[in-house]
């Protein structure tokens, strides 16, 4: 589907249950990228959360350091809030994944962190590159994990094909 990516600059929510945060950073991007464009906008917002505590995109090494050492051998929730803006209304879904890191030695830390990846990305890892190298089990919908819940998304227009069509 052709689309046009808007670059926004919103203050995002951080704090609060992982399906809200998610959410209402969702409907922000969404609102702002609407203002900036004609047509259907959407907007996401991923949050990975852990024993209530939410970790967004670490601002820097020692931070991904941090909240990889947390992950390790544990399981967390990946939360995205969708939210479609068309025609003045807007159109919302949350998607939950259920993520199982292995357990991470140091050298395997250091790897990570050495190769940038974690750079932007909820929780400091990107599963669609080598940090799938660090996930042991993915229950739930992967694409997800990657950032954009299609399937939750195509729901937002009434099924996949709809979802297709719209962008013809």
């Amino acid at each position: 589907m052709p689309f046009r990516a808007i670059d926004v600059d919103v203050d995002e929510v951080e704090a609060g249950p992982a399906e809200e945060v998610a959410l209402q950073n969702a409907r922000r991007k969404a609102l702002a990228g609407a203002a900036q464009a004609g047509g259907p906008v959407v907007g996401v917002d991923t949050v990975v959360s852990l024993d209530g505590a939410n970790w967004g995109k670490p601002a820097d090494a020692d931070a991904a350091r941090a909240t990889l050492r947390a992950l390790s051998g544990r399981t967390h929730d990946v939360v995205s809030g969708v939210v479609v803006v068309e025609d003045n209304r807007a159109r919302t879904a949350t998607e939950t994944t259920r993520v199982t890191f292995h357990e991470l030695g140091e050298p395997v830390v250091e790897w990570y962190l050495a190769s940038g990846e974690w750079r932007g990305r909820a929780g400091g890892y990107a599963i669609q590159g080598r940090g799938g190298a660090l996930v042991a089990k993915v229950d739930g919908d992967y694409l997800n994990v990657v950032g954009l819940p299609v399937g939750a998304l195509a729901g937002l227009f009434g099924g996949f094909a709809a979802f297709l069509a719209e962008g013809t």
